[in-house]
C-alpha cells in the first residue's frame, strides 16, 4: 500500500513541477550541428533551416529532404556570431545578424546580396519581407529600424523609450510589429511610421509574431503577460493560460490559418496553443546537447507544417517535428 501510494505522489508530484502533460509523440530528428547552433531559423513551412555555428559558419538545410544545401560560411571577415536570422514567408531571402551586422541572402542562388554595418547600436532581432529588399531590425538603443535596401530609404521608428527586443515585419514589408523594455508593443506603418496599435504590458516585452494574413497579432513577456491581439480592432483577444509562473519565450509562430500558435522558450519547452482561448493543447520538450551543461536548449524557432507537424530548432544544433495528433 505504500509503494502504490508513493507512486502516485511521485507521479503526481512530476505533473505538477512540469505544469501540464508533455507529450512523446517525436516524428523526425535532424542534427545539423554537432557543436550547437548560435541562431537558427525556419521557414514558415518548417521545411528549411537556416543554421549558424561558430566553427562552420551559416548553413542552410532541407529538413524534407535530409540535405544541406548550402555552406555560406562565416558572415564577415572577423568570423562574428551571428546571433538571430529570419528567412521570408515565402522562403526566398534570409537575413542573418551579428550584434554589428546584418546580411541578406538569396537562397534560391545561395549568393548574398550584401553586407551592412550599425555603427550607433547592438542588433537584437531581425525581420525579413518577401522582396528580400525590406528589412526590419530591433535595436538597443530604443530604435526598430526598418530600410529598403533597394531605395536606400531608412525610417527610424522613435516610440519606444528603451531598448527594442523582437520584431516581426508583414510579407509584404507594409507593417511592422515591435517589443520592447519600455513594456509595449507597437503595430506601425513603414511607410510613413505612424503607430495603428499600441499594446501595453505590464513588463518588458521579449517577444512579438504577426500571422501571415494580418488577422492577429502576439506580444510576450517573461512574467506571462503574453496576449494574442485582434488586428480588425486592436483588442485582446485572449491570454495564453501558461501554468508555471516564470515563463519566458523565446520564438513564437502562429499558423498559416491563425486557429493555432507555437511557442518555445530558453529552456527547451515547446508548446501548441488555441488562438481564440488561449488553451495550452500540447507541449514538448527539446533535445539538449550532448554533455552540456546546464542540460538545456533554447529554441530559436518554431514552425507548423503543412501536415500540422510542430517543428522546432534549438541552440542543441538540433531540429525536431512533433506529431499533433
Amino acid at each position: 500500500m505504500y509503494k502504490k501510494f508513493l507512486s502516485v505522489s511521485l507521479l503526481f508530484s512530476t505533473f505538477a513541477l512540469s505544469g501540464c502533460f508533455l507529450f512523446n509523440s517525436e516524428v523526425q530528428r535532424w542534427h545539423l550541428a554537432q557543436q550547437g547552433s548560435t541562431s537558427l531559423s525556419l521557414s514558415r513551412d518548417g521545411r528549411f533551416a537556416l543554421i549558424s555555428t561558430n566553427i562552420q559558419g551559416i548553413a542552410l538545410w532541407d529538413l524534407q529532404q535530409n540535405k544541406k544545401l548550402a555552406d555560406f560560411g562565416s558572415q564577415d571577415q572577423y568570423h562574428n556570431s551571428v546571433i538571430t536570422s529570419h528567412i521570408s514567408d515565402n522562403n526566398r531571402y534570409a537575413i542573418t545578424a551579428t550584434t554589428q551586422n546584418f546580411a541578406v541572402w538569396d537562397l534560391g542562388w545561395s549568393q548574398a546580396h550584401g553586407l551592412w554595418s550599425i555603427e550607433s547600436a547592438t542588433i537584437e532581432d531581425v525581420a525579413i519581407a518577401n522582396n528580400g529588399t525590406d528589412v526590419l531590425l530591433a535595436l538597443n538603443n530604443g530604435k526598430a529600424l526598418f530600410i529598403d535596401l533597394k531605395k536606400g530609404r531608412r525610417l527610424e521608428f522613435l516610440a519606444h523609450r528603451n531598448n527594442v527586443n523582437s520584431v516581426a515585419l508583414s510579407a509584404n514589408g507594409r507593417y511592422a510589429l515591435s517589443g520592447g523594455n519600455d513594456h509595449h508593443a507597437y503595430l506601425w506603418d513603414t511607410r510613413s511610421g505612424q503607430i495603428i496599435y499600441s499594446f501595453k504590458h505590464s513588463s518588458s516585452v521579449n517577444q512579438v509574431a504577426l500571422q501571415r494574413d494580418g488577422k492577429f497579432a502576439f506580444s510576450a513577456t517573461d512574467n506571462n503577460d503574453n496576449i494574442i491581439w485582434d488586428l480588425t480592432t486592436g483588442n485582446k483577444i485572449t491570454q495564453l493560460a501558461m501554468k508555471v509562473r516564470y515563463h519566458p519565450l523565446s520564438s513564437a509562430r502562429f499558423s498559416d490559418d491563425g486557429q493555432f500558435l507555437v511557442t518555445g522558450s530558453p529552456s527547451r519547452r515547446v508548446e501548441l496553443w488555441r488562438t481564440d482561448n488561449g488553451e495550452n493543447i500540447k507541449n514538448w520538450r527539446a533535445e539538449v546537447q550532448s554533455g552540456a551543461r546546464p542540460a538545456t536548449a533554447v529554441v530559436y524557432d518554431v514552425a507548423i507544417s503543412p501536415t500540422g507537424n510542430v517543428v522546432a530548432g534549438s541552440s542543441a544544433g538540433y531540429a525536431q517535428a512533433w506529431s499533433t495528433d
